[in-house]
């Protein structure tokens, strides 16, 4: 399992967002070079993006390899905890909407990491805060089944959790959700998350699991390390 999913990578950053500096057509050219078979091109949405359109259209003209898919996608994160998603209407043609959680999904909005500190440290408990992190999770995969997690449980650190304090009941609820809503989940070479506990639960429930790097520059496309070491040890457990 471990061989076929480093054959892909389902997050990759191109200039459409504002924070990468590779173009498409040089996303594509690592891809082929680092001989994977399937690519998915990603980029940052919010409510008010108006480029989507203009993306797919400069996907449409790419020059892509014999014996290499070229998926599309768009990045928006998880806004509040009934699962909503910070996203513009979409035109046909993106494959799958990855659900980030960039900020912590509020109750009326998403939280920064440091408010939600402040929260704990005021008496916030903190199986109350996993409790509305998971069940926003599971609210947006219900909401927008078919899609795909990015960097899944990467707010926790940031929070001053972890995907230790999760819990079993939690990550099996998690996991399930996912399998029923046909949603993937990457493993992101970034983050180095979901970790092996929750990739375990993952394959349990019957989830699908496939490898990003969430790359921003092309030179990191298909290029795993962490991603290799979470899969193996996952495998195992």
């Amino acid at each position: 399992m471990t061989r076929s999913a480093l054959r892909g990578d389902h997050h990759v950053h191109s200039t459409f967002s504002d924070d990468a500096v590779s173009t498409l057509a040089e996303n594509v050219a690592a891809a082929a070079e680092a001989g994977l078979s399937t690519l998915r091109l990603v980029d940052h949405v919010r409510q008010s993006t108006t480029w989507v359109p203009e993306y797919l259209a400069a996907v449409s003209k790419l020059s892509v390899p014999e014996g290499l898919t070229v998926l599309t996608g768009v990045e928006a994160k998880i806004l509040d905890a009934s699962g909503a998603l910070d996203i513009p209407a979409l035109p046909p043609g993106i494959d799958r909407i990855l659900i980030a959680d960039h900020q912590f999904p509020g109750v009326d909005g998403p939280l920064g990491p440091t408010a939600v500190r402040e929260r704990i440290a005021a008496g916030w408990g903190a199986d109350d805060v996993l409790d509305q992190l998971v069940d926003s999770l599971i609210a947006s995969m219900r909401t927008h089944p078919g899609n795909q997690l990015a960097h899944c449980f990467s707010i926790l650190p940031k929070i001053g959790l972890s995907e230790n304090d999760l819990g079993d009941e939690r990550i099996q609820a998690w996991a399930r959700a996912a399998a029923e809503t046909h949603t993937l989940v990457e493993v992101n070479e970034k983050w180095a998350c979901p970790g092996i506990r929750s990739l375990a639960a993952l394959r349990a429930a019957g989830a699908e699991i496939v490898a990003s790097t969430d790359s921003h520059v092309a030179t990191d496309v298909g290029r795993y390390s962490r991603v290799v070491t979470l899969l193996d040890a996952g495998s195992e457990s």
